[in-house]
């Protein structure tokens, strides 16, 4: 007859068979990934539906609508201990990481920039690395590659231009959002704080960065129509709030290397919706780009990440 405690021990067969994923981790998963989703539709909703040459203007009517909005639902403001913390992650994932985005990619190919971008699985494992704040897998690290592989070979141009400016502003976003996921797993939430304070915090704290960009970078007329109110309405609410709620969120409970996987929804997303949409062909070797960078992300998710040092 077993004692009690062997009785409360896992057989090595449940041991087998007990999921590395959590009904909460996919849940937190499947929601994140709305995210970049909703962001890959910027590119659609920006040559669609908002004044031309007015990047700066986009970005911070996308950041600081969403970030009044979401301290709406959820007032408050961030302890003493915490400011200087919500500041740099607003830098980070909204001040920095919007005007480099945007440069990239008025400089860049669509595809060179997608390819840089969606490096940042790589760089968060480099990042964890050298700080010592979380180890790797290999084959984490080999389904982040497959991923990026896969947009590069899905977000492929006919013509590759290399423009220096463009590189590097989108290689400084890369590695800022990167480092601002980074922080945003290590610090959490302050304790008895509303995640969502947080987030209306970062959007606008990075709104307020962006807006001295204005007169600097923008030079188109600012022609407001009803299609542009929709426009910016949609990159707001949705692709502000909502989408980096969601994100945020996700990236608080989710390891570091998961959430960043998920990024490559995003050029995705927009691939599909030039090619559905605006009648942009894609060729059977984007289109197996296209689902080598799906395996690579979803299946990243499924490796079991070991616990940080």
């Amino acid at each position: 007859m077993r004692t009690r405690h062997e009785q409360a021990q896992p057989t090595d067969a449940r041991r087998l068979l007990a999921p590395r994923v959590t009904p909460s981790t996919l849940v937190f998963t499947a929601t994140a990934a709305l995210a970049p989703i909703m962001w890959g539709t910027t590119y659609l909703v920006t040559t669609e539906l908002l004044p031309p040459d007015r990047p700066m203007t986009a970005s911070v009517l996308r950041a600081i609508p969403a970030g009044l909005l979401l301290l709406l639902i959820a007032p408050g403001i961030p302890g003493k201990g915490w400011r200087l913390k919500t500041a740099t992650l607003g830098v980070l994932n909204i001040g920095l990481f919007f005007p480099m985005l945007f440069v990239a990619a008025y400089r860049l190919p669509g595809g060179i920039a997608a390819v840089v971008g969606s490096a940042q699985p790589l760089v968060i494992i480099a990042i964890s690395t050298a700080l010592g704040w979380g180890r790797t897998r290999p084959v984490q690290l080999g389904w982040a590659v497959v991923a990026v592989a896969g947009v590069a070979v899905a977000a492929a141009s006919g013509t590759v231009r290399l423009d220096a400016i463009g590189l590097a502003a989108a290689a400084v976003g890369t590695v800022s959002m990167a480092m601002g996921i980074t922080l945003t797993k290590r610090w959490g939430v302050a304790p008895n704080t509303n995640p969502l304070t947080s987030t209306a915090w970062q959007l606008l704290v990075g709104g307020l960065v962006i807006c001295p960009l204005i007169p600097i970078v923008d030079d188109g007329a600012w022609t407001v129509d009803a299609h542009a109110v929709i426009g910016y309405a949609w990159l707001a609410v949705m692709g502000g709030a909502v989408a980096y709620s969601l994100w945020f969120r996700g990236a608080r409970n989710l390891p570091t290397t998961n959430i960043a996987l998920l990024g490559v929804l995003s050029p995705l997303t927009a691939a599909v919706l030039g090619w559905i949409i605006l009648g942009q062909n894609m060729t059977g070797l984007q289109c197996l780009g296209f689902g080598v960078a799906l395996l690579g992300s979803i299946a990243g998710q499924f490796v079991k990440t070991p616990s940080p040092r």
